[in-house]
């Protein structure tokens, strides 16, 4: 099992987009019982791994209870290094 933050940063190579509610619903058959796998920690992984230029935002939308919810993909470079150093 790969530690939690290099499950994310794979799932954006398999997916065109998604925001962190997606990425813990993905996540949570193999990764439920990390208490790391909440929506605060996901959206500060994701804000590091943009930071770090990895995935970058596609879009924005608010959800049905009126919170943000921001999309992410994998561009062509950032998915190439996720799979450099992350293997399958």
């Amino acid at each position: 099992m790969k530690p939690l933050n290099y499950a994310i940063l794979k799932h954006f190579t398999k997916v065109k987009e998604a925001c962190a509610d997606d990425v813990i619903n993905a996540l949570k058959g193999e990764y439920g019982n990390f208490k790391a796998l909440n929506k605060k920690a996901v959206i500060t992984a994701l804000m590091t791994a943009e930071a770090n230029g990895l995935i970058e935002e596609t879009r924005f939308e608010l959800d049905n209870n009126h919170e943000l919810r921001v999309y992410y993909h994998a561009h062509k470079d950032g998915a190439d290094t996720i799979n450099k150093y992350i293997k399958e």
